[in-house]
């Protein structure tokens, strides 16, 4: 089993990953498992599929320094360490601060864009539905914030990395 600390918005989260067959992993999440199927689609690229669920994640390896991971809209830092070091552990920090700037996962087209330019948005709020490999992914805002700039439009198609919009955290918020 592998024990990941991960990082979000200064949160910390212990993970746990357990490979029960080829490419299926059971993923806890603070104690929350679920069975996923996961099966590298590009070079630090996975597509994962949960409970009939299918979405992308984004590897980018920081050598011994672990690992970003992009996940739905949503930026996690994980360090491996084993589980007596995750207890000792006792602070981490934000992953990101400033302007988000989100990007196409995979290539695909654009369904909707759900909000314009001034929005305020929640994190996790859906912004833009790309439709990729014959699903809709609605890909949300990782941080609560206003959207500063939307780069596509309905009907556009994208190529893996296409920026889709940036958003901005609120005067005294960090990412």
């Amino acid at each position: 089993m592998n024990y990941l600390v991960g990082e979000k918005k200064g949160e910390r989260t212990v993970v746990s990953l357990q490979e029960v067959g080829e490419g299926i992993y059971d993923v806890t999440v603070d104690g929350v498992t679920v069975r996923v199927d996961a099966v590298k689609s590009g070079p630090m690229v996975y597509s994962l599929i949960e409970q009939g669920r299918q979405w992308e994640a984004s590897i980018d390896e920081k050598g011994a320094h672990g690992f970003d991971v992009m996940v739905r809209g949503s930026l996690f830092h994980l360090e491996a360490e084993d589980e007596r070091s995750g207890r000792l552990t006792q602070s981490a920090k934000a992953v990101a601060s400033g302007p988000q700037v989100i990007e196409a996962e995979m290539p695909g087209k654009v369904i909707k864009v759900e909000v314009a330019v001034g929005d305020r948005v929640g994190e996790g709020q859906g912004v833009v539905i790309l439709e990729a490999m014959k699903m809709e992914n609605e890909i949300p805002s990782p941080i609560d914030g206003t959207i500063t700039a939307i780069e596509v439009a309905e009907g556009d198609t994208v190529e893996s990395g296409a920026p889709l919009f940036t958003v901005e955290p609120a005067a005294g918020e960090a990412a």
